[in-house]
């Protein structure tokens, strides 16, 4: 448990910004925490450069405290105020496509925008068009398109009035605040200002646990204080996607991989990174795909297992076989698929979703104890069940007959194809994009499913393109694990791109790196208490898991 009088270690670093590669942890073998108990006062690591964030000539403040032995926390303030930002009104475009129920949309062509404008302008509205070019990444970015914006206000409230005349002439609109651009070049000239918080584990020094926590089951959402206080965690950061929405599954199932002290219990979004912790604080990141099937020993051939522990035919972010309107990665978007068998544990939660279709009740040996003609059961303890959805409801009651096994066999397989071995203290944790991959950039919004088509690249502006609050995690190339949070949404407080974001991890020193989930969900608690500034108007919010920094016998 965490001793309520311990006092931290606590070192301040005021860095003048230098143009130079930068990793500002203590090398190998020369942390603070490594011969210091915490609670006695240590020398902070020597910065070697800064945050690869906004202009080159900001002023940059850490504040390093100790955990534990191998465990530090560095607040980082970067910049200051910036006084060309303001708020501004933004038009929602028209669609150009000829479906009258189109929607709306961030950005468009330039005569759209430029029609809208005109509009505008006619109305007694002073609008201007302007190009969004992102910055290139791997397998995204350049030329977004062209928004309308109109008026220049030095607060929010003081953007209502125009928009409501906006509203008039039979546009949408919004108010927003012209610092959480990321366009191409803003990142290069901004003054900030950022704030981030930076969690390190060394695995030669840690003697807690790096672990991750979903709570009593997966389906109910706690916030990330919540899972901390729990499990008494030295600190604690939210974790991946999650399904937050009834409509798209059960609320608080992880949106993509899982697995938990060797148990898999959710399966990928195609091949999206995920972070894998092992059992001696050891971390990476694995692109992981999914195989999973049902055969009954005797008979011949095999039923497709589509997935574990999620409401069947509901499946968000997709990226399965068979889903509908894709079977790529798409994220914030909830695939359907009419037919599909899916496997629950009793982590899911007290009942399996309730509809029609059909149920097999599996004992911890695998024997078929029930075949239920419809869905909703309690999981029994050390078993399992299997729910049919679709077609595949007949053909799963077809091969379980009470009394008899069924093999069930669910994989999550690296790029070369090989099953991930896991086992006792093995978590995985999903997220996406991966921002940085052998040292280099390589940021993959597409092939991760943050580019929609068909929608103006709105999506991908808003989600990829503009900042957000984040949260980010890797890997440096003396084996430790780093947990960033960066607020946003915030004039206090940028946030960052998805590019901004991978320079952030590269400049920290990761090697390997990838997005966890971000927006509101992004925070981060040490010993009890929020350390960071979530952005959510109502305060934390509940999520569907998160890392956790479990301390040592003698922390």
């Amino acid at each position: 448990m965490i001793n309520p009088n311990h006092r931290h270690r606590r070192a301040v670093i005021t860095a003048l910004a230098v143009s130079l590669p930068f990793a500002f942890l203590a090398p190998a073998g020369a942390s603070t925490a490594a011969n210091t108990a915490p609670g006695q006062q240590a020398a902070a690591p020597l910065p070697s450069g800064h945050l690869n964030l906004g202009a080159a000539d900001q002023p940059e403040t850490r504040t390093v405290t100790s955990l534990a032995p191998g465990l530090t926390r560095t607040a980082i303030t970067r910049g200051t105020p910036n006084t060309d930002f303001s708020w501004t009104a933004e038009v929602a475009l028209p669609s150009t496509s000829p479906d009258p129920d189109a929607p709306t949309s961030a950005l468009s062509t330039q005569a759209q925008a430029q029609m809208v404008a005109d509009k505008l302008t006619a109305a007694g509205v002073t609008a201007r068009v302007e190009h969004v070019q992102s910055p290139q990444l791997a397998d995204a970015g350049g030329d977004l398109g062209y928004r309308v914006r109109a008026g220049a206000f030095p607060t929010k409230a003081d953007g209502a009035d125009t928009v409501a005349r906006i509203k008039a002439t039979g546009f949408a609109s919004s108010v927003i605040y012209t610092g959480w651009d990321g366009d191409e070049g803003s990142s290069e000239n901004s003054r900030g200002p950022w704030n981030l918080q930076v969690l390190t584990v060394d695995p030669k020094e840690y003697r807690g646990q790096l672990t991750s926590s979903f709570g009593p089951n997966l389906e109910d959402r706690e916030t990330t204080s919540q899972l901390s206080a729990a499990a008494g965690a030295l600190a604690a950061v939210n974790g991946g996607f999650f399904t937050m929405d009834p409509k798209a599954g059960a609320p608080g199932d992880p949106a993509g991989a899982a697995v938990r002290d060797g148990k898999i219990l959710s399966e990928p979004v195609g091949d999206r990174p995920s972070l894998v912790i092992g059992g001696k604080n050891e971390s990476s990141i694995e692109r992981l795909h999914w195989h999973g099937s049902v055969t009954a020993p005797g008979q011949a051939g095999e039923l497709p297992l589509d997935g574990i522990d999620r409401v069947p035919g509901l499946i968000r972010n997709c990226g399965g076989s068979g889903d509908n309107p894709t079977s790529l990665p798409m994220h914030d978007t909830t695939c359907t698929h009419a037919d599909e068998i899916v496997e629950f544990t009793p982590e899911f939660g007290p009942s399996t979703p309730a509809g029609t279709g059909t149920e097999v009740i599996l004992d911890a040996q695998g024997r078929v104890t029930a075949v239920n003609h419809s869905r909703g059961a309690s999981v029994p303890a050390g078993g399992k069940t299997l729910q049919a959805i679709g077609a595949d409801a007949d053909t799963l009651a077809s091969l379980a007959d009470v009394g008899s096994h069924l093999k069930i066999d669910a994989d999550l397989l690296n790029s070369n194809d090989k099953a991930l071995k896991t086992g006792a203290g093995t978590d995985v944790v999903n997220g996406g994009p991966m921002l940085v991959e052998n040292g280099a950039l390589n940021v993959t919004p597409k092939r991760d499913g943050m580019v929609h088509p068909n929608d103006s690249n709105s999506f991908y502006y808003g989600w990829v393109h503009k900042r957000n609050p984040r949260t980010i995690v890797g890997q440096d190339a003396q084996g430790r694990t780093l947990i960033v949070t960066a607020d946003g949404r915030q004039t206090a407080s940028l946030g960052l791109s998805i590019k901004e974001a991978a320079d952030v991890a590269r400049s920290l020193g990761m090697v390997n790196a990838m997005n966890l989930d971000g927006g509101g969900s992004t925070t981060m608690v040490q010993g009890g208490t929020v350390v960071n500034s979530p952005s959510d108007a109502t305060g934390e919010r509940p999520v569907g898991d998160a890392l956790l920094l479990l301390p040592g016998k003698k922390d």
